[in-house]
């Protein structure tokens, strides 16, 4: 036998065993694992990243009403995520070392006033007061460029919002952190809108 036609003939074998073995999707005994449990498992799974990036990211620190409790601030569950409250009286931040560059916050860092006048943190749970009505698109609008409500035309969020920080963020991590946002509890909260320095 020429040296091509056993080139050739390995070459047919390699191929054909490669097939065979290919279609063969499971040892006996083995069971698939359905289609819809695996995307109910990837769906839980980007939850779970969801909610874990809400903790390390720190999220909770200023979008999450406090009370005083034994260690200190704790968040209080049925507001979390929820921003400053409607409710809640608006302080006079008369400081002059505000007019410095120095910054205030109440006590449980939902609000901040400083040189660029007095913010709040906003509502983030799926409510239509929050961001039950956004895209992922203003989502991502919101946190890589800084934008109010996601709107390209709108106002630059205020401090101490650091989206400067999230400007390299991945998309699959902006997905998963919107995801997590949209399937917690709503929670009926229209933050008020910052005010101007000359109005504080």
């Amino acid at each position: 036998m020429s040296y091509e036609r056993r080139l050739f003939s390995s070459t047919v074998l390699i191929i054909s065993s490669f097939f065979y073995f290919s279609c063969q999707n499971q040892e006996e005994g083995e069971e698939l694992e359905p289609i819809a449990e695996a995307q109910v498992d990837s769906h839980q799974e980007l939850l779970e990243r969801g909610k874990y990036l809400i903790e390390i990211m720190g999220c909770n620190d200023c979008h999450s009403p406090k009370k005083m409790g034994e260690r200190g601030p704790e968040i209080i569950p049925e507001l979390a995520l929820s921003g400053f409250p409607a409710d809640r009286p608006i302080l006079k931040f008369e400081d002059p070392l505000i007019k410095e560059g120095f910054g205030m916050m109440y006590p449980d860092l939902t609000g901040a006033a400083g040189p660029w006048g007095l913010s709040f943190a906003a509502n983030l749970t799926p409510h239509e007061t929050g961001l039950g009505n956004w895209t992922l698109e203003q989502f991502t609008i919101a946190l890589r460029e800084g934008k109010s409500k996601g709107i390209r035309t709108n106002r630059m969020l205020l401090p101490p919002m650091p989206w400067q920080n999230y400007v390299g963020i991945k998309d699959e991590d902006i997905a998963a952190l919107f995801e997590y946002l949209q399937s917690i509890p709503p929670v009926d909260n229209r933050v008020p809108q910052p005010i101007e320095p000359q109005s504080m």
